[in-house]
């Protein structure tokens, strides 16, 4: 009877201990398989992230949405409360806030100043962690930026960064930061964070962002590459209309004067050029032409030359004296030129009935003169300063009109320091004892084969070399 009793209380402690086994085993399972399924969603979250990113970067979106991508994303892969991405200035000295999500923790440390006001007004606090930018290796972004390599923060208060007693930490916050390289080059630095009282992050999040933080690092230098291409896409063909804008303000066509051949021509150096040159009617058979040279090159010489053709125009109608027409031109100008800019013009007043011309001079470069009686050259260089350098007074002291005759199969040259200045593949420069030579033995022929002269040799000196500057030339013949 005892022996059955206890065989009775055996089996039921043996079926307990199945009991007690099976259900751990069923907890067990049912953990593995909740673990399973959280890394399964972890996975397939991480993975919609990277698509999404790698589908923004081929469309060249915009800057500021890849930043928000990044940081939205790792922050719902890691499941964190919030999250920010700092990346360098372009003096690489300072951490830039790029963008901060919704209910970031904060991340950086606060001036007690700051404190201070922000119990008056929370709004305070929220802008200055949303705009104040870190020294690149302050508080706890800059030492993950100088350490070169993530790190996972399980209270961010007690980091050694915010042991500064200027600045204030509170939070029990907890955070993961990681640098973020592209091509050997820093660009700045990724964090999440969340309190502790939602939960803190474990080494298998610490691994999923580090993951993460390297991928983001890799599409944000894409990211700039694309944005870099497609801006300096945009910028070449914002030059190329606005060199289309400035080839319609050069003259179209030669200009048809009585007695005359006139012929002129623009080589820029770049897109946009800063010479010109012009041809004005100004009634009774008589004309101005100009040539001017904007120191510097690009976008802010040509606008500067764009400038001088309209005021020159405005002023020229009626006046007989070039010098008056260029004290004009430097008077209006002189207020609205940068101190390290300035043009140099001459600009020729022609009588198409006598051949008389008058020249001035506003620091240009002279003007030579064949003489088809003598089969000499002269060098005109009246005396001038450049426009933009005096506010009047001086120029007008200095600058003076030149009279003379044009005599029939005479040729003059005006032109700019391009065609002196041409370098050849040794570095030397063409010069004006080559452009003399060169005149006299294309001048007989007329304006046009003066420009087609000058333009090969300057182009069999110069050869593969690169052209460094604008080249203007304008030629006139007497019939």
């Amino acid at each position: 009877m005892f022996v059955e009793y206890y065989i009775f209380i055996g089996l039921i402690a043996l079926s307990l201990v199945i009991w007690a086994w099976g259900a751990r085993n069923r907890r067990n399972l049912k953990l593995l398989e909740q673990e399973k399924r959280a890394i399964m969603g972890e996975e397939e979250r991480m993975f919609h992230f990277l698509h999404d990113l790698g589908e923004a970067i081929e469309k060249d979106t915009s800057q500021l949405r890849v930043n928000r991508m990044i940081v939205d994303g790792v922050v719902e892969v890691v499941d964190a409360k919030g999250g920010a991405i700092y990346l360098l200035n372009d003096s690489r000295q300072n951490l830039v806030p790029r963008y901060v999500s919704d209910h970031c923790p904060q991340l950086i440390g606060v001036p007690l100043e700051v404190t201070r006001r922000a119990h008056k007004d929370p709004r305070i606090m929220d802008s200055h962690i949303r705009m104040s930018s870190q020294a690149c290796d302050e508080g706890v972004l800059g030492y993950c930026l100088t350490l070169g390599k993530a790190i996972h923060v399980d209270d961010l208060k007690t980091h050694e960064s915010f042991r500064d007693a200027f600045v204030s930490y509170d939070e029990n916050v907890t955070a993961m930061v990681a640098p973020l390289r592209h091509g050997g080059k820093d660009l700045g630095v990724l964090a999440v964070a969340k309190p502790h009282s939602v939960g803190r992050f474990n080494d298998h999040d610490y691994a999923v962002f580090r993951s993460v933080a390297e991928q983001s690092s890799f599409a944000l230098g894409n990211s700039m590459i694309h944005l870099e291409a497609s801006e300096k896409r945009t910028l070449e063909n914002e030059l190329r209309n606005a060199r289309e804008v400035q080839r319609i303000l050069l003259p179209q066509h030669d200009p048809k004067i009585a007695g005359y051949r006139v012929a002129g021509t623009n080589t820029p150096a770049r897109i946009i050029s800063g010479d010109y040159y012009d041809f004005i009617d100004l009634g009774n058979k008589c004309w101005g032409l100009v040539i001017a040279d904007v120191s510097g090159k690009g976008v802010a010489a040509g606008l500067m030359m764009s400038m001088c053709r309209s005021v020159l125009r405005s002023v020229a109608k009626g006046q007989k004296s070039p010098a008056k027409v260029l004290s004009m031109v430097n008077r209006q100008l002189f207020p609205d030129t940068r101190e390290d800019m300035f043009i140099s013009m001459a600009y020729l007043i022609l009588d198409g009935d006598n051949g008389e011309a008058v020249m001035a001079r506003a620091g240009h470069d002279p003007a030579f003169w064949f003489h088809k009686a003598s089969g000499e050259i002269t060098v005109i260089k009246p005396g001038g300063l450049a426009v933009g350098i005096d506010e009047g007074d001086v120029f007008d002291r200095v600058t003076k009109d030149f009279s003379f005759q044009i005599e029939s199969g005479d040729c003059l040259l005006l032109h700019t320091d391009g065609v002196k200045e041409a370098l050849n593949g040794e570095d030397q420069e063409y010069g004006l004892e080559r452009m003399k030579a060169t005149f006299l033995q294309s001048s007989p022929m007329g304006a046009e084969s003066v420009l087609a002269g000058m333009q090969q040799s300057v182009k069999d000196f110069t050869g593969d070399a690169p052209q460094m500057d604008d080249i203007t030339m304008v030629a006139i013949e007497k019939r």
